[in-house]
């Protein structure tokens, strides 16, 4: 008779199946930064991940992909704050503010706010690599994209969803980006920290007047 399948049984395959995923990814990414990108072959990574290449493959459709792993918790993480801001009442320019400046806070990598060199060798590795940085722009779409429908209940769908989208996608990339340039000079987090939540307070605030529907909780209609 066969044994039915149970919710535990699903868990315990999608833990394996993301264990594995960050298993394989932890290895290419340590043969990157020994050896550099495109030293490195998918073969040599399956290696020694100790699995075969096809197997890595389904796993992984391409080489970059093995790197921007790591972003894939974050690809729909801005329309996920939104979604969650406006279960508790919350504006979307409210809910993405606080959330940047927590993860200044935490010195979330993501917000290039992070000295650690092990975090540091990883964005050398990312923005030295160029097939790394054009793979990197369909992350940023379909972030893009997610965060668009997350904003069209306030917005209405269609180009205005899409505009504040584009400009909070580039606003959050660069605030990073200016946090990490600093970072990468030689400036402590500590120091760089008041500077990179004053610029966050002020980018945020402007994004709330230039999209007001988003700067009021419930707000409905278009921005002029």
């Amino acid at each position: 008779m066969r044994r039915l399948v149970t919710m535990s049984d699903t868990g315990l395959r999608e833990r394996k199946k993301r264990r594995m995923y960050q298993s394989v990814s932890d290895t290419a990414i340590g043969l990157f930064l020994e050896k550099g990108f495109d030293a490195v072959s998918v073969a040599e990574v399956a290696a020694a991940a100790e699995i075969s290449k096809p197997t890595l493959f389904r796993y992984f459709p391409s080489k970059e992909d093995l790197v921007l792993h790591r972003f894939a918790d974050h690809e729909t993480e801005a329309a996920r704050v939104v979604e969650e801001g406006r279960a508790a009442g919350r504006s979307a320019i409210d809910a993405l503010r606080e959330h940047f400046l927590d993860g200044l806070r935490r010195e979330d990598p993501v917000t290039g706010l992070n000295d650690h060199p092990g975090v540091l060798a990883f964005h050398r590795l990312l923005y030295g690599t160029p097939s790394l940085v054009a793979r990197m722009y369909g992350y940023l779409e379909r972030s893009e994209a997610a965060l668009a429908e997350a904003l069209a209940e306030p917005l209405g769908a269609g180009l205005d969803a899409r505009l504040a989208a584009g400009q909070i996608t580039a606003v959050r990339r660069i605030l990073a980006e200016e946090n990490l340039r600093r970072i990468a000079e030689g400036e402590r987090p500590a120091a760089v920290r008041p500077d990179a939540e004053a610029a966050a307070e002020r980018a945020f605030a402007r994004l709330a007047a230039g999209f007001p529907g988003l700067g009021r909780p419930g707000a409905e209609g278009a921005s002029a």
